[in-house]
């Protein structure tokens, strides 16, 4: 096991960067490391975000300056966009980005396999939050692992010290309601899913309880300024800010905070830290919380009173005249700071710098207390975007970075582009007039021969020193001269300029061979990728009949396990219904094996022993099928033999890869994804994993499961509305809370579609229905004669997931 950290010195404080102008904010506020994302794949895809031809300048910019840089990729793939992932990979891994950031199982499986050399980190998206789930990545090759944000510094502390894995750990910024990766609520308004980057935070809105109303899913921001010994302690060695969406002043204010804290002396940190907290200051957030550190029972995580914009209120707009607002400002304005105006509505506002501030129709640079002051916006926020009455909030106050953006670009032209050694090896023929220079790349070997005069030395003859000095500028930043071989070498002149004639000529030669080799050599990998990955399947092996799975958690249900042999029931695994499915006289051998339990998507390390035993027992019983719904449950089931285990819906299954990965460590089905769309869907059930796939056909909409405990307390949970009228129900499951949506998803009436795709493995989810219900029995008819069932959801199925 690796120790822990004993001083800050080993502590890497990792910086987020959405925008250029964000990523030198980091670097040059004392960021160690950051991380970013590309246009495409990104959990953060409204940030500006980069091109790889604009990483590779980050890259060579921050490794210049001994800093790292990791590329989040960490988003769920659909099957079409494997093809570009791959090539995404290639060029990264040509690069030499330090780490990949990562969600999607399928991505894993690839950069795993194909492209080595990338080392991984684990997204929290993955919902990584016990001991076990580290183990099973230290087996799947990960050296980074990004811990849910729900864990206090006990749990952290106890999966640092029983384990190998890098711990990353976030410090400061927005937290979720959810259990990043177990939020599906974006995705159910509008196809616009948080597992893609597309988050359109609904846990920010308005919702209604009764005749109150509330932001009863808005959080406050986190912040760990004082617990960085803490963090240390536990094992945690990076420390990462979250906000690739925040401006550049915002970053360079919270990195400059955490590092006074991290830099400061023996006797000195409590000064820091106060020293720290007034820098925090100045990047106004929402209200401030330890989030889940001390524990998950921290009543001030969630800010139902207030809005979720974060900022402090400075003003509401009072005239509005073509691009410019006008009001009376209760705080100090300068040029620099950072502001949004916010819609009375639940639309979310934007965030702006000022450039431009006016007291009396006069250019000013500074407006004190009570103001009355003109501002122009910028024209994306003035179309439509503002009214009279909208309040101005103040975000970032002070010009902590004001680096322009042809600034930043003018620094990463200067960047040293990723470096190939070359060797050399120089003879020289006196006899023939021939100089010869090899050269040697990585195991790409070329070789010129040229012809040359040579004269007798009389003093000062051709020395290794001399040509060690003209070949190391090889007028290619790529190219680099680390060993150069020149023996025997007469005593003869060379002209210098004939010399130079020879290096300019042998390293363009040079450059163009390798990167002619670099592109074949990458087009013969991604072939060989390519033909790997898509393997068609044959309709014609698809199962002449089909399968229905039962998913309930009545404990009625086990009674008609035995009226139903045709059924596959999943049941949750607690002791209750182990005890009672004992008492039904199931057969050892057929009925056993139709009965499989489903195993929680959330098992925090206090309850996994508990779950052990429950498991060795229902096996020592003659069980054999489990439902999986995080990667931990496959050290559950580590010592089980025979076992059947089917991929539940919440470890996502958006790619043939991911179910491949899947399959590789142990699952035999796999469960399509209730977020996923027809065209997405049709792929998967076509391709080689050809009757292995469970398509969901109706299930309770799972929105939220969250460690944070009920806004209101009552009975039988808690019902909110949304200003449309919409109902959520809350309920709470071995201390989790549940956010249900009102509607049920239902694919039912698509049936024979779904079929003709492929589909011969279907569930119907009657999780708080039951299947010996009326409403059960109405739903199995329905399925049955593939009727629609009204006031149901499709989802995005066909919408599309966005």
């Amino acid at each position: 096991m690796k120790p822990k950290t004993q001083n800050y010195s080993k502590l890497e404080l990792l910086a987020p960067a959405g925008s250029l102008q964000s990523f030198f904010a980091a670097v040059e506020s004392g960021a160690d490391a950051v991380f970013c994302g590309l246009k495409t794949f990104s959990a953060r895809a409204k940030a500006k975000n980069f091109t790889m031809e604009e990483l590779v300048g980050l890259a060579g910019y921050a490794h210049k300056l001994n800093k790292k840089i990791y590329v989040a990729l960490n988003t769920l793939v659909k099957e079409d966009e494997l093809s570009e992932l791959i090539s995404v990979l290639s060029e990264l891994e040509y690069l030499g980005v330090d780490g990949l950031i990562i969600q999607d199982l399928g991505l894993y499986r690839v950069a795993h396999k194909y492209f080595p050399k990338i080392p991984l980190h684990a997204s929290t998206q993955m919902v990584i939050h016990n001991l076990a789930g580290v183990k099973i990545l230290e087996k799947m090759g990960f050296e980074r692992v990004v811990l849910a944000r729900e864990l206090s510094l006990a749990e952290i502390s106890y999966i640092s010290e029983n384990s190998n894995l890098e711990i990353e750990h976030f410090i400061h910024g927005a937290l979720c309601y959810s259990l990043s990766g177990h939020c599906l609520f974006s995705s159910y308004i509008d196809g616009r899913s948080g597992n893609r980057g597309r988050c359109i935070q609904p846990c920010r809105r308005r919702y209604h309880h009764d005749n109150d109303s509330g932001f009863y899913f808005s959080t406050s921001d986190l912040s760990a300024i004082e617990l960085i010994p803490n963090l240390a302690s536990a094992g945690v060695m990076s420390l990462k800010i979250e906000g690739r969406m925040k401006s550049p002043e915002y970053v360079a204010a919270v990195v400059s905070a955490y590092r006074t804290v991290i830099d400061a002396g023996p006797g000195d940190e409590k000064n820091a830290v106060k020293r720290a907290k007034e820098q925090l200051e100045t990047a106004m957030g929402r209200k401030s919380t330890s989030g889940f550190l001390h524990g998950p029972g921290s009543a001030e995580i969630l800010m139902p009173a207030r809005k979720g914009g974060i900022g402090r209120i400075i003003g509401r707009v009072e005239r509005l005249h073509g691009d410019t607002v006008s009001f009376k400002t209760s705080g100090r304005i300068q040029i620099g700071d950072r502001l949004r105006i916010q819609p009375g509505n639940d639309r979310a506002g934007q965030g702006f710098t000022v450039r431009t501030l006016f007291l009396k129709n006069k250019s000013s640079s500074v407006a004190e207390k009570d103001s009355f002051v003109s501002i122009t916006l910028p024209k994306i926020i003035t179309k439509g975007r503002v009214s009279v009455g909208d309040l101005v909030f103040m975000l970032v106050s002070g010009q902590s970075f004001t680096m322009s953006e042809e600034a930043c670009l003018r620094k990463i032209k200067t960047a040293p582009v990723p470096a190939r050694s070359i060797n050399l090896c120089i003879q020289c023929n006196e006899a023939d007039s021939i100089f010869t220079v090899m050269a040697d790349c990585n195991g790409n070997e070329v070789v010129k021969v040229y012809p040359v005069d040579m004269v007798p030395a009389n003093r000062s003859p051709l020395k290794k020193e001399t040509l060690l000095k003209i070949f190391s500028q090889t007028g290619h930043p790529e190219l680099v001269l680390e060993n150069l071989k020149a023996k025997d070498l007469p005593s003869v002149v060379i002209k210098p300029s004939r010399l130079k004639e020879i290096r300019r000529d042998f390293y363009a030669m040079l450059d163009g061979i390798l990167k002619k080799r670099h592109r074949k050599d990458a087009n013969q990998r991604l072939c060989v990728v390519q033909s790997d990955l898509c393997v068609p399947g044959n309709l014609q092996n698809k199962p002449a009949s089909s399968q229905l799975y039962i998913v309930t958690d009545q404990q009625d249900d086990l009674h008609v396990v035995k009226d139903h042999p045709d059924l596959k029931f999943i049941f949750p695994l607690r002791t209750e219904f182990l005890e009672a499915a004992l008492k039904v006289p199931l057969s050892l051998g057929e009925e056993k094996k139709r009965l499989f339990w489903d195993l929680p998507s959330v098992i925090f390390d206090d309850e996994w022993s508990n779950l052990q035993q429950l498991v060795d027992r229902a096996v020592v019983e003659g069980f054999s099928g489990f439902r999986f719904n995080n990667l931990s449950h496959f050290e559950l089931v580590r010592s089980v033999r025979d076992g059947y285990f089917i991929a539940g819906p919440w470890l996502y299954a958006l790619n043939s890869q991911a179910i491949d990965a899947i399959e590789e460590l142990g699952g035999r089905c796999f469960s399509l994804s209730i977020e996923d769309d027809r065209e997405n869907l049709s792929s998967l059930l076509q391709g080689k994993t050809l009757g292995k796939q469970l398509v969901t056909v109706y299930s309770p909409v799972d929105l939220f499961t969250s460690r944070i405990a009920l806004p209101v307390e009552e009975k039988n949970g808690v019902f909110l509305k949304n200003d449309r009228g919409e109902k959520l129900h809350l309920t709470v499951n071995r201390g989790l809370t549940i956010t249900q949506a009102d509607k049920a998803f239902s694919l039912i009436g698509l049936i024979s579609e779904l079929q003709e795709m492929g589909c011969c493995n279907f569930v119907l989810d009657l999780r708080g229905t039951g299947l010996a219900t009326p409403g059960g029995q109405e739903i199995m008819m329905a399925y049955a004669e593939d009727r629609t069932i009204p006031g149901t959801i499709l989802l995005n199925y066909e919408k599309g997931l966005i």
